[in-house]
């Protein structure tokens, strides 16, 4: 989904609206059509004019130019290679337009007003039809040399597994990702009109073959957490996304995880 929000000064949400991505995926100028239409449509429903608007943030699934606002490259969405989305939008929309990876975005997000609050150390992971990550050093984004840090979803967890759509192999997204996971329920159940909501139901309910999925999901982010814990030493670890909805069980085995598999002076 492209969801889109209009945030007062205090950072309060006034109005919100979603529509699928899906539908506009096949072609970049269509969705960045959709995007201008729709913000345009709130921006009216609220009354608020656009030379009122302070500037238009955007947070995309992918690598990004964070100081020239261009994306490299959406590893789930095909066509963006290379796209100065900044430029486009600032010429159609008249607004001081900000780019970033959505999961930096989320880390900022968390680390000033949410579950990270006042945190200094903080990484953010997102859960959904890929795996994003975020960091916060002593209080600062981290953003890396080519604003390319923060994707655990790309770090291999097998030296030869299957290959990702980032283009490497035995990518942590290569075996979590909700359309791995729903490839394997409806292996795991005989059908193919089984949704990740109930497969979750299923889960919370106690089904032994749901549990199993999600048992092994939990192992896997657990191990390429470990990792990141014995490299950053972080204070905190924020999960998001679709698949964190998962239920109560995937957080307690994420967590005995990292616990058993990080070095001991950093887990807990």
């Amino acid at each position: 989904n492209t969801r889109i929000a209009l945030l007062d000064k205090g950072l309060r949400i006034k109005s919100r609206l979603s529509f699928s991505t899906r539908k506009f995926s096949s072609s970049r100028s269509s969705l960045i059509s959709e995007i201008v239409k729709r913000t345009l449509a709130l921006l009216k429903k609220n009354n608020v004019r656009r030379s009122d608007v302070i500037g238009l943030g955007i947070g995309v699934p992918g690598p990004v130019d964070f100081l020239k606002g261009k994306v490299y490259y959406l590893p789930n969405i095909p066509k963006w290679q290379n796209t100065p989305i900044k430029d486009i939008l600032r010429r159609r929309l008249g607004m001081k337009i900000f780019v970033d990876n959505d999961v930096n975005l989320m880390a900022l997000a968390e680390a000033r007003l949410g579950a990270a609050r006042n945190k200094k150390n903080v990484v953010c992971l997102t859960l959904g039809t890929g795996v994003g990550g975020g960091i916060i050093l002593e209080g600062k984004l981290f953003r890396g040399t080519k604003s390319g840090a923060g994707e655990v979803g790309h770090m291999p967890i097998n030296i030869d597994g299957p290959k990702c759509n980032c283009g490497g192999k035995g990518c942590l997204e290569a075996y979590v990702g909700n359309k791995v996971i729903l490839s394997l329920a409806k292996n795991k159940f005989g059908r193919r009109d089984i949704t990740l909501e109930e497969l979750s139901q299923l889960s919370k309910k106690g089904n032994r073959a749901a549990l199993n999925i999600y048992g092994d999901f939990a192992e896997k982010i657990g191990v390429a957490l470990a990792g990141v814990v014995n490299l950053l030493n972080p204070e905190v670890i924020v999960i998001g996304g679709g698949l964190s909805f998962s239920g109560s069980f995937v957080f307690r085995k994420i967590k005995e995880t990292i616990d058993k598999r990080a070095m001991p002076v950093h887990s807990g």
